[in-house]
């Protein structure tokens, strides 16, 4: 595969693979048709694991043959659907050949047989009563039913059948239609006279939905199941949904919403481009979709697509371009004509890939066959009675477009959806239905909010300083492809002119607009989208200041407002925390790669980022020594010929059915045959793939290949590999090596700028140990619940970048500490560590014998005249709570790890000698301190401690 597959998906890959291969052989023993049945929420990525299946079948993998004369055949009940999975398979299925994936076609299509090797594509919607492929005559030889039935009488040793019921979404009639000729292939038909079929896979997001498609069978059924825990934790899917509705009353819902709706898009495009400037990615172009009501009588549509597309143009500053809006209205597939522009249609399928899309207007053929991660914000003008609907949409947004979550910016972790029409109730209706649509469980947090009620607050390092330099409202950097798909432009430099209360506009270049003072922003592609601004329009647009979202209610717009000094330098700060290479950890119940791939991948990053270029050269010949080692062992104790001609010579076993499927012989050995170089380079490959595929058996060749007997090497790497006492050595080198590159470039890695290798880096980290260590990194903008009620903190780290304060709300222990932190002469700041956020610094502990992680409250940051700098942990904890003595323990074991940091205290309640009650700290950062607290057996030796190490600040 082109892609790498996630941790979930690797072990869904394997699950299915293993089921597969026993249906498989089930039904050859007993003619029984198999089900495996394999459910994965929204987001799974179950097109993927698919094409890993078929990759897998037809050139094998370490656990299996390959079988090149396979035949699979994938069943949707969508078009559209169906051109999206073969897409995705040519695309991200290295080893599948150009050719190899087939659209079974109702004019062409005319075989006695499925052809060996290939991948057919069908769907229900070609296998009605009225269609070509079911009807002899016009030419054609044989029907679809015929050609089906002929495959599974010869050739059902390798046909796997798909049904892809992953994204239904067919309704009512056509939804039945669909499902009866499904089941046909499930149960069998008289009628069409096919049998069911041997093996049967189907995909789909609801375990319920399919175990319906096979009620009634007589097929013995295998179960694979996904959960949204492990779908959940892989960062493919946003972390929230936020759906934003009108308040009761308020007039003009429509275009207040739309307004707000391309607000929250032109603030995605400014964050994605600063971030993929920054990371040096290819940029991401996020859509924007709108979803219009259909049309009565010849009308396309009764929503005034003219108004929507003058009041996006309007908020955003920016004038589209022919190819910029495109719409996929089931009407027609031709152009329309918006507001002089040409709309041309696009098929749903191809709308991610086509870089240059800004705007989709669609009605209602998006829910099935699409998946566009880049679709970050929409609009629905549908009413309440479609909540369902919408959910099914909604759940093809939720995918991230880079597949990963975003470190440095939490603004780019969420998707969001507005709907005019609705209120707080129905709201709550499209939580439900999407819920249950997708399985009762969509792995991703879901909120509704009103259009002023806001759910989350932005919060930053880099606080606006001075009201002249907030960039102008309205501003967008729309084209910064230059029709290049994926590449930055040459003009990088897009300008913001610094006038003060200037309204929403943008502006031209620096040669057209001299009176502004320049800052670089990613580009517009170098063109000139809306006419410079020049003083006398500035002077004008302050007399005449543009309406805001609020426009309906003719409120004007409000001076955005003074923000008052920062006590500190949060970015000094927050570059000083990056740099210290603070150790945070990740706990997970199961340890999912084996160290060998652990280390590949380790060597790999660390060559690939320059951090150690020889890494994967010097592990590699260090595996290629280890085979030369074993080799001349077998050499010098004279056992080297036998087991070469062992390798040379295999056994043919057959087994021979009668005819109700019973073993007649049972693996009898029929004959002894020598093998042949194919052989011996099959069997390589299968060496390989047992080293990790990283062509050690090559690297060994390269070393101590006799030109005499060019293939020897190849029998030496296969002797290797047959060895268990040699594959648990290597194991066991694996481990120590990776955690040694580990422990050595975990403080570099912490130095890489791009957020890109530090990712790489945790991943591989995370999937080798069960505990794994990490540097501890913060990111430069943080979203946080809205708290109504909380307090102003201007020396929290992360602050409202206009206002320059946070609001939090803290229970009495935790604001009460923070009093006393800011009582000391040498307190900077504090931040609070989110429990389970995707940043929280994590410190791992050990209770009834099992790892579990703990999210301390608080980091706080104090002056220091050496360091400039020192960081502190606190945890506030209730003494009552059974996990203290196993925090306690984490806590100096971290202590220990991390020499650097100033306090690490747990924190309780206490009477000091006045009988007053005072917060009593017990510091791990102290040897002495740490050492008894290692030390002891029980929570009541911790009260011990805490009694005589304790202290009151």
């Amino acid at each position: 595969m082109r892609v790498e597959l996630f941790p979930f998906q690797k072990r869904a890959l394997a699950d299915i693979r293993m089921k597969t291969a026993e249906a498989m052989g089930s039904y050859h023993r007993t003619h029984t048709p198999q089900v495996i049945s394999f459910t994965a929420p929204t987001g799974a990525g179950k097109t993927i694991i698919m094409a890993s299946l078929i990759e897998s079948i037809f050139f094998g993998d370490e656990s299996y043959a390959e079988q090149q004369n396979a035949i699979v055949i994938w069943l949707s009940d969508s078009p559209q659907l169906n051109e999206q999975s073969k897409l995705k398979i040519d695309s991200k299925a290295d080893k599948i050949r150009l050719g190899q994936c087939v659209t079974v076609s109702e004019d062409s299509f005319d075989k006695e047989m499925f052809e060996d090797g290939h991948i057919y594509f069908l769907n229900t919607q070609k296998l009605s009563k009225t269609s070509n492929l079911t009807k002899n005559g016009d030419g054609r030889t044989y029907t679809i039913w015929q050609t089906i039935a002929n495959t599974v009488r010869e050739k059902s040793d390798r046909l796997y059948f798909i049904i892809d019921e992953a994204h239904r979404g067919m309704q009512g009639r056509e939804a039945g239609r669909a499902t009866t000729i499904m089941q046909k292939f499930l149960k069998g038909s008289m009628d069409d006279k096919i049998p069911p079929m041997p093996v049967v896979i189907g995909m789909s997001a609801t375990t319920q939905r399919f175990n319906m498609l096979v009620e009634g069978t007589s097929s013995t059924i295998h179960k694979s199941v996904v959960t949204a825990d492990e779908v959940r934790a892989s960062s493919l899917l946003k972390d929230r949904i936020v759906i934003t509705y009108p308040e009761e009353g308020a007039a003009n819902n429509d275009m207040a919403i739309l307004q707000a709706a391309a607000d929250d898009w032109k603030e995605k495009w400014e964050h994605w481009t600063q971030y993929c400037y920054e990371q040096h990615y290819a940029y991401v172009n996020p859509v924007l979709v709108i979803q219009v009501l259909n049309g009565r009588g010849n009308k396309l549509t009764d929503t005034n697509l003219e108004d929507c597309l003058s009041k996006v143009e309007e908020r955003i500053g920016y004038r589209f371009e022919n190819g910029q809006v495109v719409h996929t209205f089931g009407q027609t597939n031709s152009s329309i004509q918006v507001s002089g522009l040409e709309v041309k249609y696009v098929e749903p399928s191809r709308i991610s890939d086509d870089r240059n899309i800004r705007v989709v207007f669609f009605k209602e053929n998006l829910s099935t066959g699409w998946d566009c991660p880049r679709a970050e914000t929409m609009v629905s003008f549908r009413h309440a009675n479609d909540a369902t609907y919408i959910a099914q949409l909604l759940g093809r947004m939720v995918r991230t477009p880079m597949q990963m979550h975003i470190q440095v910016d939490d603004v780019l972790n969420d998707v969001h959806l507005y709907l005019p029409y609705f209120n707080e109730d129905t709201v709550k209706d499209v939580v439900e239905a999407l819920q249950s649509a997708e399985g009762g469980d969509i792995p991703t947090d879901i909120y509704g909010e009103s259009l002023t009620g806001k759910k989350f607050d932005t919060l930053t390092v880099k606080p606006r300083k001075k009201k002249e330099e907030i960039p102008v409202p309205g501003q967008m950097t729309l084209d910064v492809f230059d029709g290049n798909q994926g590449e930055l432009s040459p003009d990088f430099t897009t300008q913001v002119p610094h006038v003060e209360d200037r309204p929403a506009d943008i502006s031209g270049t620096p040669e057209n607009n001299p009176v502004s003072t320049m800052t670089p922003m990613p580009t517009i592609g170098g063109q000139e989208k809306v006419e410079p601004i020049t003083q006398e329009d500035a002077a004008q647009d302050e007399t005449n200041p543009k309406p805001t979202v609020a426009e309906t209610s003719k409120a004007e717009e409000t001076p955005a407002p003074e923000v008052p000094e920062d006590l500190f330098d949060r970015e000094a700060v927050m570059k000083f925390i990056n740099d210290a290479g603070l150790l945070t950890y990740n706990v997970r119940a199961v340890r999912i790669s084996n160290y060998l791939s652990s280390l590949f991948k380790m060597a790999h990053l660390l060559t690939m980022s320059g951090l150690h270029r020889e890494a994967i050269r010097e592990v590699q010949s260090e595996i290629a020594e280890m085979i030369h080692d074993y080799i001349e062992g077998l050499k010098n104790a004279g056992t080297y010929d036998e087991l070469t001609l062992q390798v040379k010579q295999f056994k043919l076993a057959t087994q021979i059915f009668d005819a109700f499927g019973e073993t007649i012989d049972n693996y009898s050995v029929h004959n002894l045959f020598t093998t042949t170089d194919t052989d011996v380079d099959r069997q390589f490959r299968v060496a390989e793939v047992k080293l990790g595929n990283e062509g050690i058996g090559m690297v060994y060749g390269k070393k101590y290949m006799d030109e005499s007997n060019p293939n020897q090497f190849k029998i030496d790497v296969i002797l290797f590999v047959a060895d268990e006492e040699c594959i648990n050595s290597l194991n066991n080198y694996a481990k120590v090596r990776f955690h040694g590159l580990n422990d050595d470039y975990r403080r570099y890695i912490a130095t890489v700028d791009l957020e890109k290798i530090r990712r790489q880096y945790d991943s591989i980290v995370s999937d080798g140990d069960i505990v794994s260590k990490h540097n501890f990194r913060l990111p430069e903008t943080i979203q946080i619940p809205h708290e109504a009620g909380g307090k102003e903190y201007r020396n929290h780290l992360f602050v409202d970048p206009v206002t320059g304060v946070a609001i939090m709300k803290l229970n009495t222990w935790e604001m009460e500490v923070i009093e006393e932190e800011e009582k000391q002469n040498d307190f900077v700041c504090w931040i609070r560590n989110p429990s389970r956020g995707s940043w929280a610094l994590c410190i791992p502990y050990e209770i009834d014998n099992e790892f579990k992680p703990t999210f301390p409250d608080f980091i706080v940051v104090r002056q220091d005249d050496v360091l400039g700098y020192v960081i502190d942990i606190l945890e506030p904890h209730n003494s009552e709570f059974k996990d203290n003595l196993g925090k306690a323990k984490g806590f100096a074991e971290y202590a220990r790890q991390n020499p650097g940091v100033g306090r690490i205290q747990l924190i309780r309640m206490g009477k000091d000698t006045a009988g007053k009650n005072r917060f009593k700290r017990l510091d791990m950062s102290k040897s002495a301190t740490r050492d008894k607290v290692s030390h002891a057996m029980t929570n009541d030796e911790l009260d011990h401690i805490f009694d005589t190490e304790g202290f009151f600040m």
